[in-house]
């Protein structure tokens, strides 16, 4: 029996699975909630007290952090951003 995939790379074994896009999306996520966290960690600053710079609830900016949520809004995105003394940079690149 042969593996039709030896010899591919990984992005091109998820690309035929059909799975590339959302693989990425995920793993966007999980760099955007480590980045929101290690800010919160350097800045000393709680969930509940970045929530409350937000204007929003602390269930709300928990759904932001949640690693596995990638369902996020460039508003919230930047509303935690400015609470924690950051700015959001996104750049669209060619494939």
């Amino acid at each position: 029996m042969t593996n039709k995939y030896i010899g591919e790379d990984f992005n091109t074994f998820l690309e035929k699975e059909n799975i590339l896009v959302e693989a990425e999306a995920l793993a966007l996520k999980r760099v955007i909630s480590f980045e929101l966290e290690k800010a919160m960690k350097e800045k000393s600053i709680t969930k509940t007290e970045t929530a409350r710079r937000m204007h929003t609830s602390r269930i709300a900016f928990d759904r932001l952090l949640d690693p596995n949520n990638t369902s996020v809004t460039l508003k919230s995105l930047e509303k935690a951003a400015v609470a924690l003394g950051k700015r959001i940079h996104l750049e669209l690149k060619n494939i």
